[in-house]
Parts: structure tokens; sequence; C-alpha cells
């Protein structure tokens, strides 16, 4: 048997491009009830997987200039041990100096070599303080990140644990909502989606309740109400914007508002107590 053409969505009445609306709303609605439930987790993990990549980058940057700074004592030490040889070779010089001015000329070449010596000690005593300043923060930052490292893991295994139980539900229902979606013609889908996009509560399409919008609650005008139930054509609240369709469509039973008791007037009350 040859398989039935797929309708096109715009020979859809509009009562049926209403209900299919309306049940692309329930299924999309229970997606966001599944996300609500993982409630703020998924951005906590995020936020903890961003820290912890920050932690892991600075700790590299300090180890590197770390490495740095050895180096640069590493090259100290080497200029200490090369002028101090400076040092021992102008004094050797000096005592077989021919003349004063070869004496003062190895005097004043030891002066600035003694000098060398003392500032390369000076920058080794800089760059060990530092290095053992960034080593503690090297410290503080593995620390910090072990501890969110076991805060991502709790909170990956929460996250993981309300996703297995809703994963299979959550398949389904969006499976259902994109094989929804192509009955609805793109340009209604497109208006559906902004106005869904734009509500608080993540609603498109609402019922009337009681003569107003199930969405803002406004008061809908007897008029409108008829046009409603006609399924004629789509009405918009005019108020949220929100698209409206009646209860009996959306397969809703609303209680009807019991008629207040009317009082007795006193003349009744007055005869019925002569007799």
């Amino acid at each position: 048997m040859a398989k039935e053409a797929k309708k096109d969505p715009q020979e859809f009445t509009v009562e049926q491009k209403l209900k299919t609306l309306y049940q692309l709303q329930t299924a999309l609605s229970k997606i966001d009830d599944i996300k609500t439930l993982r409630g703020e987790l998924p951005l906590e993990v995020q936020d903890l997987e961003d820290e912890i990549a920050g932690l892991n980058t600075r700790i590299e940057r300090i180890k590197s200039e770390i490495a740095e700074l050895k180096t640069s004592i590493a090259t100290k030490k080497v200029e200490i041990e090369t002028a101090k040889a400076s040092v021992a070779k102008y004094k050797d010089q000096q005592e077989n100096v021919r003349n004063n001015r070869e004496y003062d000329f190895l005097s004043k070449e030891i002066e600035f070599q003694t000098l060398e010596i003392e500032l390369c000690e000076k920058r080794i005593r800089e760059f060990t303080e530092q290095e053992e300043a960034k080593a503690k923060e090297v410290d503080s930052c593995t620390h910090e990140l072990e501890e969110r490292e076991k805060d991502l893991e709790v909170k990956k295994n929460e996250l993981d644990e309300i996703i297995s139980e809703t994963k299979q539900e959550e398949e389904k229902l969006r499976d259902k909502a994109k094989d929804l979606e192509t009955k609805i013609e793109p340009r209604l889908l497109q208006s559906f989606k902004r106005i869904r996009k734009n509500s608080r509560n993540g609603l498109g399409i609402v019922y009337v309740q009681r003569d107003a919008c199930g969405g803002c609650f406004n008061k809908i005008p007897p008029q409108r109400q008829l046009d409603i139930r006609s399924r004629k054509k789509i009405i918009v609240c005019e108020y949220c914007g929100r698209i409206m369709i009646d209860p009996e469509l959306a397969g809703v039973n609303i209680e009807p508002k019991a008629e207040p008791k009317e009082k007795p007037s006193r003349r009744r009350r007055l005869a019925s107590s002569e007799d």
C-alpha cells in the first residue's frame, strides 16, 4: 500500500493549526519543567569548569614565571663567579704594576667588579623572595583547584543523575516537538516562538479562563470570545500578545462560576415572618 503523502501545513484549517500549536506548547512546557528540575546545576557546572580552567591557566603562568626567576638567579650566580674571577685577576696584576696609573686603573676595576657582585647578590635576594611568594601562590591556587574539582565532581554527579532520570522522557518530547513543528507553517511557527521567548512563563498560546486571557488574565470582550470559540481565525491577546484558544480545543474543562445566591428582600422576609 502506498504511503499517504504528507499534508502541507498551509492546507490545515485554523482549528487544526491552533490544536497543533497547543500540543507543541504542551510538549515544550514539559521540556521546560525538566529543565527547571535541573535548576541552576548546568550553570553551576559551567561556572566551575570555567573557574577550573582559569586556575589551571594561572598556575601554569606562575610556574612559568618561577622558571624564569630560577634562570635569572642562575645567571646572576654565573655573573658573580665571573666578577670574582676578574677581581682575583686584577689583584694579581696589581702586584706587578709599573706605575701608579696602572695601579689606580686596576683598583677601579676591582671596585667596579665588587659593586657588580653586590648588585647581583641583591638581585638574587629579590628573585628568591619573588620565587618563594610565587611558590606560595601556586600552593594556594592548587589547593583552591582541588576544592573546585571536588565541587565539580559533586555537581556533575547530581546533574548526571537528574539527566539519566529524565533523558528518555526529554528525548521523546523533543522528537514529538520536532514532528509537530513540521505540521505548522513556518511563519506561524516563527511568530509562536517569538511570543514564547518574550513570555516570562514561556507560554506562547493559552486558553481562555473565566472570560479572561490565560496568560495575563485581562478580561476579553464578549465578541472576541465568540471569535475565539468560532476557531475561524487566530486571535492574539491585545494585552500580552499570546495566541488564545477556547478551553474545549485545549481539552480543558472549566467549571462555571457559581452564581451568587439572591438575598431575600426585606418585604419577602416580613411576609415570611407574618406567616
